[in-house]
């Protein structure tokens, strides 16, 4: 069995920082994956884990996708990732307990890591940590409020998705194009709403029935059952949860022409990539396509306004546009084509 040390050696990263909370019955992971820049940047994830090592595995691979993607939108920060593997739901004060010992975890580490919310944790959860660490992103400093990234990140996705489906088809028009949004949190929700006023026919999936009837209702889109979601009839697929749901099992089934959406890590591994390419899918790397919450992360940081955040985001479709008409020149997966932009952007970062 693979234990939480052997993951760690087996890591190409350059830290990670554990710490057991006990009152909690918690672990917290700190994988600092570059040092690149300014500091360690990525969100901080909390869930209930089966094992630590879930947590951890977590932790260190969404790192890594981390440094790719700042590389990938031309920011000049180090990939890390937080995790908070819970062995149990907390909430009310015992969440409030961990979450600021949690931020007083950060704190420690001198501003080599910085963090923002992610799966289990809120713009809210963000002011709080702001009272105990001053590495917290995605909370304006200026005014002393949280601010909620999905916006951006949202406007970048629907961005790259136009791009995608303009190099595949060659109409700048979603009129009537069949979209199915997986997951209708705070970066699926604004997406759907876009390409509903774009003209698409929305399709909506989660696996909250609330939230789903709720937006269903709202923009009088067809729901899709969760067992259905890879064999129906739609042009593009725009997962917005979960990551992994791209594999030799799910790729089979697909009926679209275009993959773009907000989740990372889509693919479950590198063959996966390959698999599209043969099915005539063209994917959009998440890293790159789901990386504009991470423009106006960094762009508030420097204090600049929501219309010259949106100005940078509009840059996701020359960016994609590149990576596809490199990708189709190799005949390979846009993933390739993404992996080099990174590792060229890398290049030229200077260590602190």
């Amino acid at each position: 069995m693979t234990t939480w040390t052997d993951l760690i050696k087996a890591w190409p990263g350059e830290e990670v920082v554990v710490r057991y909370d006990r009152k909690a019955d918690a672990w917290m992971f700190i994988a600092l994956h570059a040092t690149h820049g300014t500091r360690s940047v990525g969100g901080c994830r909390m869930k209930v884990y089966g094992s630590p090592e879930e947590g951890l595995l977590d932790a260190i691979r969404l790192a890594e996708g981390m440094t790719n993607k700042w590389a990938a939108i031309d920011v000049n920060y180090g990939g890390g990732k937080g995790v908070i593997a819970l062995s149990r739901p907390v909430t009310a004060e015992a969440r409030t307990a961990l979450l600021l010992r949690f931020g007083r975890m950060i704190d420690s580490l001198n501003g080599r890591y910085g963090t923002g919310p992610d799966i289990g944790t809120t713009p809210a959860d963000m002011a709080l940590l702001a009272t105990v660490t001053r590495y917290v992103h995605c909370y304006d400093w200026t005014i002393g409020a949280p601010y909620d990234p999905g916006i951006y990140t949202a406007l970048g996705v629907f961005v790259g998705l136009k791009a995608a489906w303009r190099h595949a088809t060659g109409s700048n028009d979603l009129t009537g194009v069949r979209v199915l949004v997986q997951g209708v949190g705070d970066t699926g929700a604004p997406l759907a709403r876009s390409l509903k006023k774009a003209g698409a026919v929305v399709l909506l999936n989660d696996i909250n029935a609330d939230k789903l009837s709720a937006l269903a209702k709202e923009l009088g889109a067809e729901t899709v059952p969760t067992d259905r979601v890879y064999d129906t009839d739609y042009d593009i697929y725009a997962p917005c949860s979960v990551g992994a749901t791209l594999d030799e099992i799910t790729i089979p089934q697909l009926k679209c022409r275009v993959i773009a959406g907000a989740a990372n890590n889509q693919l479950r591994g590198p063959a996966d990539g390959p698999r599209l390419v043969a099915r005539t899918i063209l994917y959009a790397p998440d890293y790159v396509v789901n990386g504009a919450g991470a423009v106006s992360l960094a762009m508030v940081d420097e204090g600049a306004t929501f219309e010259a955040i949106e100005q940078e985001i509009q840059k996701m479709d020359g960016r994609l546009t590149g990576i596809f008409r490199e990708a189709d020149q190799r005949n390979e997966s846009p993933v390739e084509a993404a992996r080099r932009m990174v590792e060229r952007r890398l290049a030229t970062m200077s260590r602190p």
